[in-house]
Protein backbone atom coordinates (compact mmCIF):
# COMPACT_ATOMS: atom_id res chain seq x y z
CA UNK A 1 0.00 0.00 0.00
CA UNK A 2 1.34 3.59 -0.43
CA UNK A 3 2.51 5.37 2.34
CA UNK A 4 0.37 8.99 3.06
CA UNK A 5 2.77 11.72 4.62
CA UNK A 6 1.52 14.70 6.11
CA UNK A 7 3.89 18.11 5.84
CA UNK A 8 2.73 20.94 8.19
CA UNK A 9 4.37 24.76 7.11
CA UNK A 10 3.77 27.21 8.51
CA UNK A 11 1.23 28.50 5.87
CA UNK A 12 -0.23 25.43 4.53
CA UNK A 13 -0.14 21.33 4.60
CA UNK A 14 1.08 19.01 2.10
CA UNK A 15 0.38 15.82 1.92
CA UNK A 16 3.03 13.52 -0.12
CA UNK A 17 2.14 10.04 -1.59
CA UNK A 18 4.98 8.27 -1.23
CA UNK A 19 5.58 4.39 -3.28
CA UNK A 20 6.21 1.32 -1.14
CA UNK A 21 9.53 -0.02 -2.10
CA UNK A 22 8.73 -3.16 -4.13
CA UNK A 23 10.83 -6.05 -2.69
CA UNK A 24 13.68 -8.00 -4.97
CA UNK A 25 12.12 -11.20 -3.38
CA UNK A 26 8.72 -10.77 -4.69
CA UNK A 27 10.51 -9.88 -8.12
CA UNK A 28 12.70 -13.13 -7.90
CA UNK A 29 9.59 -15.30 -7.00
CA UNK A 30 7.71 -13.34 -10.51
CA UNK A 31 11.05 -14.49 -12.67
CA UNK A 32 11.15 -17.78 -11.10
CA UNK A 33 7.34 -18.61 -11.87
CA UNK A 34 7.76 -17.64 -15.39
CA UNK A 35 10.72 -19.51 -15.78
CA UNK A 36 9.08 -22.78 -14.43
CA UNK A 37 6.10 -22.32 -16.47
CA UNK A 38 7.91 -21.77 -19.93
CA UNK A 39 10.06 -25.18 -19.19
CA UNK A 40 6.42 -26.78 -18.73
CA UNK A 41 5.30 -25.75 -21.97
CA UNK A 42 8.71 -26.80 -23.60
CA UNK A 43 8.86 -30.28 -21.86
CA UNK A 44 5.23 -31.21 -23.03
CA UNK A 45 6.17 -29.96 -26.65
CA UNK A 46 8.71 -32.43 -26.86
CA UNK A 47 6.30 -35.21 -25.04
CA UNK A 48 4.14 -34.58 -27.54
CA UNK A 49 6.17 -34.90 -30.56
CA UNK A 50 7.95 -38.24 -29.58
CA UNK A 51 4.69 -39.38 -29.00
CA UNK A 52 2.58 -38.31 -32.13
CA UNK A 53 2.99 -38.75 -35.57
CA UNK A 54 1.10 -36.33 -37.76
CA UNK A 55 0.48 -38.16 -41.29
CA UNK A 56 -0.72 -34.47 -42.63
CA UNK A 57 2.47 -33.30 -42.08
CA UNK A 58 3.98 -31.33 -45.22
CA UNK A 59 7.57 -31.23 -44.47
CA UNK A 60 10.35 -33.60 -44.09
CA UNK A 61 12.20 -33.89 -40.88
CA UNK A 62 15.42 -34.52 -41.35
CA UNK A 63 17.61 -34.84 -37.69
CA UNK A 64 21.03 -35.07 -38.11
CA UNK A 65 23.45 -36.86 -35.23
CA UNK A 66 26.01 -34.96 -34.59
CA UNK A 67 28.84 -34.72 -31.66
CA UNK A 68 26.55 -32.76 -30.11
CA UNK A 69 24.11 -35.34 -29.37
CA UNK A 70 26.69 -37.93 -28.56
CA UNK A 71 29.22 -38.85 -26.45
CA UNK A 72 31.58 -39.83 -29.27
CA UNK A 73 31.78 -38.46 -32.65
CA UNK A 74 30.44 -41.17 -35.37
CA UNK A 75 31.88 -40.74 -38.97
CA UNK A 76 29.50 -41.04 -42.10
CA UNK A 77 32.24 -41.68 -44.21
CA UNK A 78 33.35 -45.42 -44.26
CA UNK A 79 35.93 -47.09 -46.81
CA UNK A 80 35.02 -50.91 -46.72
CA UNK A 81 37.34 -53.76 -47.33
CA UNK A 82 35.33 -56.38 -48.76
CA UNK A 83 36.25 -59.94 -48.19
CA UNK A 84 34.77 -61.39 -51.13
CA UNK A 85 36.19 -59.00 -53.66
CA UNK A 86 38.28 -55.97 -54.48
CA UNK A 87 37.77 -52.43 -55.10
CA UNK A 88 40.76 -51.69 -56.57
CA UNK A 89 40.88 -47.90 -58.13
CA UNK A 90 37.72 -47.09 -56.07
CA UNK A 91 39.01 -48.39 -52.55
CA UNK A 92 39.85 -44.69 -51.97
CA UNK A 93 36.14 -43.49 -52.42
CA UNK A 94 33.87 -42.85 -49.41
CA UNK A 95 30.52 -44.84 -49.07
CA UNK A 96 27.79 -43.83 -46.69
CA UNK A 97 25.72 -46.60 -45.01
CA UNK A 98 21.43 -46.16 -44.88
CA UNK A 99 18.50 -48.21 -44.24
CA UNK A 100 15.03 -47.68 -45.86
CA UNK A 101 12.74 -48.11 -42.40
CA UNK A 102 8.88 -48.89 -43.66
CA UNK A 103 5.70 -50.56 -43.38
CA UNK A 104 4.81 -53.13 -46.29
CA UNK A 105 3.15 -51.54 -49.30
CA UNK A 106 3.67 -48.39 -48.31
CA UNK A 107 5.58 -47.57 -51.65
CA UNK A 108 9.20 -48.43 -50.13
CA UNK A 109 9.89 -51.01 -53.38
CA UNK A 110 9.18 -47.88 -55.79
CA UNK A 111 11.26 -46.02 -53.82
CA UNK A 112 14.30 -48.48 -54.03
CA UNK A 113 13.85 -48.44 -57.62
CA UNK A 114 14.55 -44.55 -57.77
CA UNK A 115 17.57 -44.81 -55.54
CA UNK A 116 19.08 -47.74 -57.66
CA UNK A 117 18.62 -45.71 -60.87
CA UNK A 118 21.72 -43.60 -59.26
CA UNK A 119 24.69 -44.45 -60.62
CA UNK A 120 25.80 -44.61 -57.32
CA UNK A 121 24.07 -45.87 -55.08
CA UNK A 122 23.34 -49.57 -54.02
CA UNK A 123 20.29 -50.96 -52.13
CA UNK A 124 20.06 -54.43 -51.82
CA UNK A 125 16.02 -54.96 -51.15
CA UNK A 126 14.29 -56.51 -48.71
CA UNK A 127 16.65 -58.71 -47.06
CA UNK A 128 15.15 -59.14 -43.61
CA UNK A 129 12.09 -60.86 -45.28
CA UNK A 130 13.96 -64.41 -45.02
CA UNK A 131 13.51 -65.31 -41.52
CA UNK A 132 16.78 -66.68 -40.53
CA UNK A 133 18.38 -63.31 -41.24
CA UNK A 134 16.67 -61.98 -38.28
CA UNK A 135 16.02 -65.01 -35.80
CA UNK A 136 18.02 -63.33 -33.24
CA UNK A 137 20.14 -60.22 -32.79
CA UNK A 138 23.57 -62.30 -33.40
CA UNK A 139 21.81 -63.28 -37.13
CA UNK A 140 20.70 -59.38 -38.00
CA UNK A 141 24.46 -58.09 -36.74
CA UNK A 142 25.82 -60.37 -39.16
CA UNK A 143 23.60 -59.61 -42.25
CA UNK A 144 23.81 -55.90 -41.49
CA UNK A 145 27.72 -56.28 -41.56
CA UNK A 146 27.78 -58.68 -44.69
CA UNK A 147 25.65 -55.81 -46.38
CA UNK A 148 28.08 -52.57 -45.44
CA UNK A 149 31.17 -54.50 -46.01
CA UNK A 150 29.96 -54.68 -49.60
CA UNK A 151 30.10 -58.46 -49.29
CA UNK A 152 26.42 -58.69 -50.29
CA UNK A 153 25.46 -59.60 -53.57
CA UNK A 154 22.13 -58.79 -55.88
CA UNK A 155 21.30 -57.45 -59.08
CA UNK A 156 21.02 -53.83 -57.76
CA UNK A 157 24.59 -54.17 -56.34
CA UNK A 158 26.91 -51.90 -57.86
CA UNK A 159 29.94 -52.63 -55.27
CA UNK A 160 32.96 -51.39 -56.91
CA UNK A 161 31.72 -47.69 -56.94
CA UNK A 162 29.11 -47.58 -54.81
CA UNK A 163 28.69 -44.38 -53.06
CA UNK A 164 25.70 -45.12 -50.46
CA UNK A 165 25.06 -48.93 -49.52
CA UNK A 166 22.24 -49.88 -47.55
CA UNK A 167 18.24 -51.91 -47.96
CA UNK A 168 15.18 -51.70 -47.20
CA UNK A 169 14.00 -52.59 -43.37
CA UNK A 170 10.10 -53.17 -42.78
CA UNK A 171 9.43 -52.34 -39.19
CA UNK A 172 7.61 -55.65 -38.08
CA UNK A 173 10.87 -58.03 -39.18
CA UNK A 174 12.62 -57.65 -35.97
CA UNK A 175 13.26 -54.26 -36.39
CA UNK A 176 11.36 -53.40 -33.22
CA UNK A 177 11.98 -56.06 -31.12
CA UNK A 178 15.33 -55.53 -31.15
CA UNK A 179 15.83 -51.72 -31.72
CA UNK A 180 18.19 -50.93 -28.70
CA UNK A 181 20.81 -53.24 -30.06
CA UNK A 182 19.92 -52.12 -33.83
CA UNK A 183 19.65 -47.79 -33.09
CA UNK A 184 23.31 -48.79 -30.84
CA UNK A 185 24.89 -50.38 -34.33
CA UNK A 186 23.28 -48.05 -36.46
CA UNK A 187 24.86 -45.12 -34.26
CA UNK A 188 27.82 -46.98 -33.94
CA UNK A 189 28.58 -47.72 -37.42
CA UNK A 190 27.36 -44.30 -38.57
CA UNK A 191 24.06 -45.78 -40.84
CA UNK A 192 22.14 -43.13 -41.63
CA UNK A 193 18.09 -43.82 -41.45
CA UNK A 194 15.12 -43.15 -44.09
CA UNK A 195 11.76 -43.61 -42.41
CA UNK A 196 9.10 -43.92 -45.33
CA UNK A 197 5.23 -43.38 -44.51
CA UNK A 198 2.00 -43.12 -46.19
CA UNK A 199 -0.08 -39.81 -45.17
CA UNK A 200 -2.82 -42.41 -45.91
CA UNK A 201 -3.06 -45.43 -44.21
CA UNK A 202 -5.94 -46.40 -45.81
CA UNK A 203 -5.02 -46.23 -49.28
CA UNK A 204 -2.14 -48.74 -47.76
CA UNK A 205 -4.96 -50.84 -46.51
CA UNK A 206 -6.22 -51.65 -49.93
CA UNK A 207 -2.91 -52.07 -51.56
CA UNK A 208 -2.09 -55.08 -48.51
CA UNK A 209 -5.27 -56.65 -49.10
CA UNK A 210 -5.19 -56.55 -52.87
CA UNK A 211 -1.53 -58.04 -52.60
CA UNK A 212 -2.70 -60.78 -50.61
CA UNK A 213 -5.34 -61.63 -52.51
CA UNK A 214 -3.28 -62.04 -55.63
CA UNK A 215 -0.58 -64.12 -54.04
CA UNK A 216 -3.13 -66.92 -53.98
CA UNK A 217 -5.26 -65.97 -57.27
CA UNK A 218 -2.01 -65.01 -59.54
CA UNK A 219 -4.70 -62.90 -61.63
CA UNK A 220 -1.57 -62.15 -64.07
CA UNK A 221 -1.16 -65.41 -66.46
CA UNK A 222 -0.82 -67.63 -63.31
CA UNK A 223 1.61 -65.41 -62.06
CA UNK A 224 2.11 -62.89 -58.68
CA UNK A 225 3.42 -59.39 -58.85
CA UNK A 226 4.21 -57.42 -56.64
CA UNK A 227 5.07 -54.53 -58.89
CA UNK A 228 4.26 -53.96 -62.13
CA UNK A 229 5.71 -52.36 -65.47
CA UNK A 230 3.32 -51.77 -67.74
CA UNK A 231 -0.50 -49.77 -67.63
CA UNK A 232 -2.38 -53.33 -69.06
CA UNK A 233 -0.69 -55.31 -66.19
CA UNK A 234 -2.20 -52.21 -63.65
CA UNK A 235 -4.99 -52.39 -64.68
CA UNK A 236 -5.69 -56.39 -64.02
CA UNK A 237 -4.46 -55.76 -60.92
CA UNK A 238 -6.96 -53.37 -60.08
CA UNK A 239 -10.29 -54.74 -61.01
CA UNK A 240 -9.68 -56.69 -58.05
CA UNK A 241 -11.92 -54.71 -55.33
CA UNK A 242 -10.77 -55.76 -51.55
CA UNK A 243 -13.63 -56.09 -48.68
CA UNK A 244 -12.21 -53.99 -45.44
CA UNK A 245 -13.36 -54.80 -42.12
CA UNK A 246 -15.70 -51.70 -41.09
CA UNK A 247 -15.78 -53.16 -37.69
CA UNK A 248 -11.98 -53.00 -36.57
CA UNK A 249 -11.14 -50.40 -39.45
CA UNK A 250 -10.52 -47.18 -36.89
CA UNK A 251 -8.50 -49.47 -34.77
CA UNK A 252 -6.46 -50.77 -37.38
CA UNK A 253 -5.64 -47.09 -38.61
CA UNK A 254 -5.11 -46.49 -35.07
CA UNK A 255 -2.64 -49.52 -35.07
CA UNK A 256 -0.71 -47.73 -38.23
CA UNK A 257 -0.16 -44.71 -36.70
CA UNK A 258 0.76 -45.85 -33.57
CA UNK A 259 3.68 -48.39 -35.17
CA UNK A 260 5.15 -45.39 -36.58
CA UNK A 261 5.68 -43.39 -33.97
CA UNK A 262 6.95 -46.10 -32.19
CA UNK A 263 9.28 -46.30 -34.58
CA UNK A 264 10.26 -42.85 -34.34
CA UNK A 265 10.41 -42.69 -30.94
CA UNK A 266 12.91 -45.57 -30.60
CA UNK A 267 15.38 -44.26 -33.58
CA UNK A 268 14.97 -40.48 -32.64
CA UNK A 269 18.94 -40.97 -31.58
CA UNK A 270 19.96 -42.09 -34.96
CA UNK A 271 20.84 -39.71 -38.27
CA UNK A 272 17.36 -39.87 -40.35
CA UNK A 273 14.95 -38.03 -42.29
CA UNK A 274 11.20 -38.87 -42.84
CA UNK A 275 9.54 -38.59 -45.97
CA UNK A 276 6.20 -39.52 -47.37
CA UNK A 277 5.34 -41.78 -50.55
CA UNK A 278 2.64 -38.96 -51.64
CA UNK A 279 5.37 -36.56 -51.47
CA UNK A 280 7.51 -37.89 -53.79
CA UNK A 281 4.12 -39.21 -56.02
CA UNK A 282 3.51 -35.13 -56.40
CA UNK A 283 6.88 -33.19 -55.55
CA UNK A 284 10.20 -34.94 -56.66
CA UNK A 285 12.21 -32.45 -54.88
CA UNK A 286 11.98 -35.42 -52.23
CA UNK A 287 14.11 -36.96 -54.02
CA UNK A 288 16.59 -33.89 -54.06
CA UNK A 289 16.14 -33.46 -50.86
CA UNK A 290 16.96 -37.64 -49.65
CA UNK A 291 20.11 -37.24 -52.09
CA UNK A 292 20.87 -34.54 -50.30
CA UNK A 293 20.68 -36.68 -47.15
CA UNK A 294 23.04 -39.38 -47.97
CA UNK A 295 25.38 -36.44 -49.32
CA UNK A 296 25.42 -38.22 -52.80
CA UNK A 297 25.81 -36.51 -56.64
CA UNK A 298 22.12 -34.92 -57.16
CA UNK A 299 20.81 -36.80 -60.49
CA UNK A 300 17.96 -37.52 -61.50
CA UNK A 301 16.42 -40.66 -60.91
CA UNK A 302 13.70 -42.94 -62.93
CA UNK A 303 11.74 -46.24 -62.28
CA UNK A 304 10.00 -48.50 -64.48
CA UNK A 305 7.30 -49.51 -61.91
CA UNK A 306 3.83 -48.11 -62.97
CA UNK A 307 1.10 -47.47 -60.03
CA UNK A 308 -1.86 -50.36 -59.32
CA UNK A 309 -4.44 -48.09 -57.56
CA UNK A 310 -4.96 -45.03 -59.44
CA UNK A 311 -7.90 -42.48 -58.88
CA UNK A 312 -10.57 -42.16 -56.26
CA UNK A 313 -10.59 -44.81 -53.34
CA UNK A 314 -14.14 -45.49 -53.83
CA UNK A 315 -13.52 -46.95 -57.21
CA UNK A 316 -11.10 -49.59 -55.24
CA UNK A 317 -12.51 -50.95 -52.73
CA UNK A 318 -16.10 -53.12 -52.55
CA UNK A 319 -17.73 -51.87 -49.41
CA UNK A 320 -17.05 -48.28 -49.96
CA UNK A 321 -20.41 -47.36 -48.29
CA UNK A 322 -19.70 -48.84 -45.04
CA UNK A 323 -16.21 -47.37 -45.24
CA UNK A 324 -17.49 -44.19 -45.94
CA UNK A 325 -20.42 -44.01 -42.97
CA UNK A 326 -17.49 -45.68 -40.79
CA UNK A 327 -14.97 -42.47 -41.23
CA UNK A 328 -17.43 -39.84 -41.62
CA UNK A 329 -17.20 -37.76 -38.67
CA UNK A 330 -14.50 -39.24 -37.38
CA UNK A 331 -10.96 -37.43 -37.48
CA UNK A 332 -9.74 -40.01 -39.99
CA UNK A 333 -12.43 -38.71 -42.49
CA UNK A 334 -9.52 -36.92 -44.59
CA UNK A 335 -8.70 -40.17 -45.84
CA UNK A 336 -11.77 -40.71 -47.50
CA UNK A 337 -10.21 -38.10 -49.62
CA UNK A 338 -8.35 -38.77 -52.50
CA UNK A 339 -4.78 -37.47 -51.72
CA UNK A 340 -2.75 -37.24 -55.09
Amino acid sequence: MAEFICLFGKDSAAIVIKQPKKSPLFLRMIVLVFAMVCGLYICSVCLNQFGYVSFQSSQLVPTPLDASHSLHFVSRIHYPKPQTFNRSECGNNPVRFFAILSMQRSGSGWFETLLNSHSNVSSNGEIFSVLDRRKNISAIIQTLDRVYNLDWFTSASKNECSAAIGFKWMLNQGLLDNHKEIVDYFNRRGVSAIFLFRRNPLRRMVSVLANSYDRYAKLLNGTHKSHVHSPEEADALSRYKPVINSTSLIHDLQETGNLAAKALEHFNTTHHIVIFYEDLVTNRTTLKLVQEFLNIPVKDLSSRQVKIHRGDLSDHIKNWEDINKTLNGTEYEKFLRADY
